[in-house]
């Protein structure tokens, strides 16, 4: 209820199971304890051993790889948060270098095809990218022009500079102990390498709504009824995916950080013009489909859908499912859900041309990696302890388990000789499995690319 007027309170919508988020697991967890989660993940393919594990600094926030032979670039916190911590580290846990930054509690780096690592931290009054070079050395940096009072909610590296989602700077940031008198409002810009701005976009989120969302307080009698639009008093980028470039567009998604009610906005690259948005719904998890094409997620307040987006702007297809999607060469996405309810009803899921669904293994548990895709089209994730595979036909392979029931999972990064790096809180685990090389298509791993920087030229 915190940031909600004191008579208002959001319901989700009435639901048999359990509906959870994140912070409410272990509590449905242990409710849940005594009922056996059944799972038809099984299949034929070898188990698969630890090839080695590592530990950070602090907790893990993203790891990337220009080269599929490695290092991994890894970008986390230090034991402070506020401080942004960058290590190389080869596969076995060898550390070449290591740099700290100041941060926002929010670290954001992108690596490019040259290996080079722009990272995002403020300085001073403004807000800096300064490139790391493969041997750690500094590299070139941008000082991209922007109000004291914002901070990059994300940025995505192209060929020749940058695109950022700008919104309000958080108190940590300001260092200030009171709200501020006027909120920045959000915009997307694109930069030159060096930092010139080519064009800013304002965005404006307006006021959001959704059926699911309920109120119940003095004017309502103290019944349930549906909360009438509101405008929101704090707006950040999305949680998830916040930012992707693909061909000439861009999907920038924004949303009530209270509320977790959302838009995405459909920007041209070249222009900065909008050139559509999405109606306001419970935000979720989102890819690139194709050349200007996305994938945008929902979920929430009774929200539990996928839509595909085409280079209009228009939506052109709906699936009833949720989930971390990978999209394939062919355009075909799949991927686990990631349903908030428990005991688990997820499934693998194939998304079908005709806006069905295509069944695949059951699946136990609740916190996931994103997904990653080999050339042969199985795909290879963490949940439940377990690192699991789903292959082509949808059969549901265990390739290894382990007593980890961590919360904080990165994305499952695929790498030569069939190497799949998983990053749990502050750890980073190595398996060695019989996947192939990761699979080409708008969107085989999370993040996009090994780079983990979400851009389809």
């Amino acid at each position: 209820m915190t940031g909600f007027p004191w008579w208002a309170v959001l319901l989700p919508a009435p639901a048999v199971s359990i509906e959870v988020g994140p912070e409410a697991f272990q509590l449905a967890k242990t409710a849940a304890e005594g009922s056996p989660l059944q799972t038809e993940v099984c299949g034929k393919m070898r188990r698969m051993t630890l090839s080695s594990r590592f530990t950070l600094p602090g907790q893990v926030r993203a790891v990337a790889a220009f080269d599929p032979s490695g290092p991994l670039t890894v970008t986390g916190y230090g034991a402070n948060p506020m401080v942004t911590v960058i290590t190389r580290v080869d596969l076995s846990g060898k550390v070449a270098w290591q740099r700290t930054y100041p941060g926002t509690g929010r670290p954001q780096s992108r690596l490019s095809m040259e290996g080079t690592l722009w990272v995002a931290y403020p300085d001073g009054d403004g807000r800096l990218l300064e490139g790391v070079l493969p041997d750690g050395s500094t590299g070139p940096t941008a000082r991209p022009e922007c109000r004291p009072d914002e901070e990059m909610g994300a940025f995505v590296l192209l060929d020749d500079g940058f695109v950022i989602s700008w919104v309000s700077a958080s108190r940590l940031v300001r260092g200030e102990r009171s709200r501020p008198m006027s909120v920045s409002e959000p915009r997307v810009a694109r930069y030159t390498t060096e930092g010139e701005c080519l064009w800013s976009t304002p965005i404006v989120l307006g006021a959001v709504s959704f059926p699911g969302a309920v109120e119940m307080g003095d004017r309502t009698g103290w019944e349930v009824r549906p909360r009438r639009p509101w405008i929101p008093e704090e707006i950040g980028v999305d949680h998830w995916e916040p930012l992707l470039v693909s061909a000439d567009r861009i999907a920038a998604s924004f949303t009530d950080t209270r509320g977790g009610i959302g838009r995405t906005f459909f920007l041209h690259l070249g222009s900065g013009e909008i050139v559509s948005a999405t109606s306001p719904a419970p935000t979720g998890r989102k890819a690139i489909a194709g050349p200007g094409q996305f994938l945008i997620g929902s979920q929430g307040y009774g929200a539990f859908t996928t839509s595909r987006f085409g280079r209009d702007g228009t939506e052109t297809g709906r699936w009833a499912s949720h989930g971390a999607m990978l999209v394939d060469k062919n355009g075909s996405a799949s991927g686990p859900e990631l349903e908030n309810i428990l005991p688990s009803r997820s499934r693998f899921r194939m998304l079908a041309p005709d806006n069905t669904l295509v069944d695949g293994p059951a699946l136990t548990g609740y916190y996931t990696s994103d997904p990653a895709m080999d050339c042969e089209g199985t795909t290879v994730f963490w949940r439940d302890g377990k690192l699991l595979a789903v292959d082509k036909d949808l059969a549901g392979h265990e390739l290894s388990a382990m007593d980890d029931s961590r919360a904080i999972i990165g994305r499952a990064l695929l790498l030569n000789e069939g190497c799949v790096a998983i990053s749990l809180d502050n750890e980073v685990l190595v398996f060695r499995t019989p996947l192939g090389p990761l699979a080409e298509g708008p969107w085989p791993c999370g993040e996009a690319n090994l780079q983990g920087n979400p851009l389809l030229s």
